[in-house]
């Protein structure tokens, strides 16, 4: 199928060509933008697009769960976190609670900047420019 989008051709292209970490980076981002429009959504009263945006928001969290290796540690710390921003969102789209997006907002963007630091540090290790000194 042709995508006549320029836009969406570039979309797509930029998530099949996007390494491991750049596409976890994609998922924490787009995570953060569904909630974003789900507090919008409420504050507007628009009851069906808060809840479309939060179950937006949960598939996007269900997926860094289920993509977790859980042969690491690290693994291990993150699913009780991950399981717990899933209960926040139902929690926060039953209730219509902006706090409780706030609270998962946070959580996410410390995600995303603690990994969009991890890939940045990688990306100099491969490249040898990291300062050892």
């Amino acid at each position: 199928m042709a995508v006549t989008n320029p836009y969406q051709a570039y979309r797509q292209n930029s998530v099949t060509t996007a390494s491991p970490g750049d596409l976890t980076l994609m998922l924490y981002n787009g995570c953060l933008k569904f909630i974003l429009q789900a507090k919008n959504a409420i504050e507007l009263k628009k009851i069906e697009d808060k809840n479309i945006n939060i179950q937006k928001a949960q598939k996007i969290i269900q997926e860094l769960m289920v993509t977790l290796n859980m042969e690491f540690p690290v693994s291990q710390s993150l699913m009780p976190l991950y399981d717990y921003m899933n209960r926040r969102l139902v929690e926060a789209n039953i209730k219509n609670d902006i706090v409780i997006l706030n609270e998962v907002e946070e959580m996410v963007t410390e995600f995303r900047d603690t990994w969009k630091e991890a890939i940045k540090i990688n990306r100099q290790k491969q490249h040898g420019s990291v300062d050892n000194g």
